[in-house]
């Protein structure tokens, strides 16, 4: 079976889509639980990662699904917000929870992948 391109794209469209909506629905939920499960256990500097976190990976997940509705030639910019997202966010939110500091060079991966985006 020989698929044209089309078809192609749209599975990359749909598979991007997911992906940017589980990003989302991730940071909502770890945003949510370390706001109000863990308020006031965080350091100030721990607590600055996860808002940077939350606020950086909710506005590329909501990029990267835009670029998912858009035409074909932006989906290498959304799964590099995608990426980036995910890369970002987990890195610091792993900080903020008492992760090693080796997990923060992580961190400037993401932030190339969003800028790539």
């Amino acid at each position: 079976m020989v698929e044209n391109r089309d078809s192609q794209s749209d599975r990359s469209s749909n598979y991007l889509a997911i992906f940017a909506g589980g990003i989302g629905f991730l940071t909502v939920g770890l945003g949510a639980f370390a706001a109000h499960m863990l308020d006031g256990t965080f350091s100030e500097s721990a607590a600055d990662w996860r808002n940077t976190a939350t606020l950086y990976g909710l506005s590329h997940a909501v990029a990267a699904f835009s670029c998912a509705l858009g035409p074909s030639r932006f989906r290498r910019a959304g799964w590099a917000f995608a990426l980036g997202a995910f890369l970002f966010g987990a890195s610091l939110h792993a900080l903020a929870l008492g992760a090693p500091r080796i997990v923060g060079a992580i961190t400037p991966l993401g932030g190339l992948s969003l800028l790539a985006g």
